[in-house]
Formats: C-alpha cells, sequence, structure tokens
C-alpha cells in the first residue's frame, strides 16, 4: 500500500500537466488567430477577385509594409495598393487601402491617366 501512493501521485501530476498543457494551447492557438494578419499577397489576391468580376484588369500592385491606420478612436494596420484597369477606352487606376486583419477594403480612390 506504501508503494502505490507516489504512483498515484505521478499519474495525478501527469494529468494535470497534460490537461494544464493542452488547454494552454487552444487558448495560444485563439489567440494567434485572433491577432494575426492576412499576408500582403492574400489581400491583392481577394481585391483582384472583386474587380475581376467586372472585367479584365491590366495590372495590380500593392505594397508589402503595413501602414498605421486611425480613424476617430479606431486604430488598425493597413496595406495599400492598386488596380489598373482599360474602361471606356482610357487607362483607370483604383488605389485602395485594405485593411491588414480581415483584407476589407477600406477606402478606394478612382484616377484616370492621361
Amino acid at each position: 500500500m506504501i508503494n502505490e501512493r507516489p504512483f498515484n501521485y505521478f499519474k495525478n501530476g501527469l494529468a494535470i500537466g497534460v490537461g494544464v498543457g493542452f488547454a494552454g494551447g487552444i487558448f495560444s492557438t485563439l489567440w494567434m488567430k485572433k491577432n494575426q494578419s492576412m499576408n500582403a499577397d492574400d489581400v491583392l489576391d481577394q481585391i483582384k477577385a472583386a474587380f475581376l468580376k467586372e472585367g479584365p484588369i491590366e495590372g495590380s500592385w500593392i505594397n508589402f509594409e503595413k501602414q498605421p491606420l486611425r480613424k476617430f478612436a479606431v486604430t488598425s494596420q493597413g496595406y495599400t495598393g492598386g488596380i489598373t484597369r482599360t474602361e471606356d477606352g482610357q487607362l483607370i487606376t483604383y488605389e485602395f487601402l485594405a485593411d491588414a486583419k480581415t483584407g476589407t477594403v477600406l477606402d478606394i480612390q478612382r484616377s484616370i491617366i492621361d
């Protein structure tokens, strides 16, 4: 009976250690997914796909460095980029600002290239 106690302590300690490790792994995975931002290429691909639904595009670009954004009390990080396409025989450029976490377009400006 005396020999069984140390083994029980080991089993209980092992079970607690595995449980804490498992819970910590789940928590850290959820935290990383929440705080992880999208890759610049993925953001550009998502925006290009939306533009391709309306017609062909001539070219596209994106700045890989994130820029700090602030709109009123909300702060975030974002990517800048652009899409070029021909509309009615004119070359048109769309410059966009996209949220780095979600890839959502926050602002877009259309300009005609002379």
